[in-house]
């Protein structure tokens, strides 16, 4: 099978087609909360821009498995994740938003967990709500995290 797009192999083109629409990660930094020999384990904060809100970033702090497991990407991260996002220059909406849509998703596990930044749009008070939690195939967790943008520069936000 030939290439989605040139001068990549096939799986690296999926992987950059699957992710189209979604933001990308960006670490800002970490601490080691246990340290082992064989890796850390540690929180990072990510900054995340929104994809089709120019001038909103979303700031995810969350716990990452260290050791030989976590070296290896095979072990399970702790579902804790705490979210903040800000206007951090104009807003500019791309196109007209659904009501409520995933911003960012990016693995916990192996297989079987996923972070997820869902945003949803409050049209009555005119402001974006940014909504964390983790999810298994099987169970998911309870704990979550959420935050707001009001959008105050006389943007009305356009919904679906």
């Amino acid at each position: 099978m030939k290439p989605l797009l040139p001068n990549l192999p096939l799986a690296a083109s999926l992987v950059l087609l699957l992710g189209a629409g979604f933001a990308h990660a960006e670490e800002i930094a970490s601490v080691n909360t246990n340290f082992r020999f064989t890796g850390s384990d540690r929180v990072t904060v990510d900054a995340y821009d929104d994809p089709l809100v120019q001038g909103v970033t979303c700031y995810v702090s969350r716990a990452r498995t260290g050791g030989v497991k976590g070296t290896l990407g095979i072990a399970e991260d702790p579902s804790e994740a705490s979210i903040a996002c800000r206007q951090v220059g104009p807003v500019k909406i791309a196109q007209p938003l659904k009501q409520k849509s995933d911003v960012f998703s990016a693995s916990m596990s192996f297989i079987f967990k996923t972070l997820h930044v869902v945003r949803i749009v409050d049209a009555k008070r005119n402001t974006l709500v940014y909504l964390t939690y983790s999810d298994r195939i099987a169970t998911g967790s309870p704990k979550n995290s959420v935050t707001a943008v009001p959008i105050t520069d006389g943007t009305t936000i356009p919904v679906k």
